[in-house]
């Protein structure tokens, strides 16, 4: 089983929605050319509350990530899409179907 996964929690500025679900729909091509990200899902669960949920199956594989193209091009962007820096979390998955 996956036991390793992130999850980020991103908070559009107001007027930034729109770009803010762009740019993580823009970023699965990224997510997808990374041979150590099991699983990779961008969501968003109000206007302005979006995330990026990814499994791994190794540390290296989640810090390669973590340096990785999507976050770099997050942080690029942080100051001007974001209202506040974004939660990045380290989990544990306990179970999984």
């Amino acid at each position: 089983m996956v036991e390793l996964a992130l999850l980020a929690r991103l908070e559009a500025k107001p007027g930034k929605e729109r770009e803010v679900a762009d740019f993580l729909k823009s970023a699965l091509p990224l997510a997808e050319g990374e041979p150590d990200t099991v699983s990779w899902y961008a969501w968003q669960i109000d206007e302005s509350t979006f995330g990026i949920f990814d499994t791994f199956e190794a540390e290296e594989g989640r810090e390669a990530h973590l340096s990785g193209a999507i976050a770099k091009a997050l942080m690029a962007n942080a100051d001007r899409l974001l209202a506040r820096p974004p939660v990045i979390e380290k989990l544990t998955i306990l179970a999984a179907k």
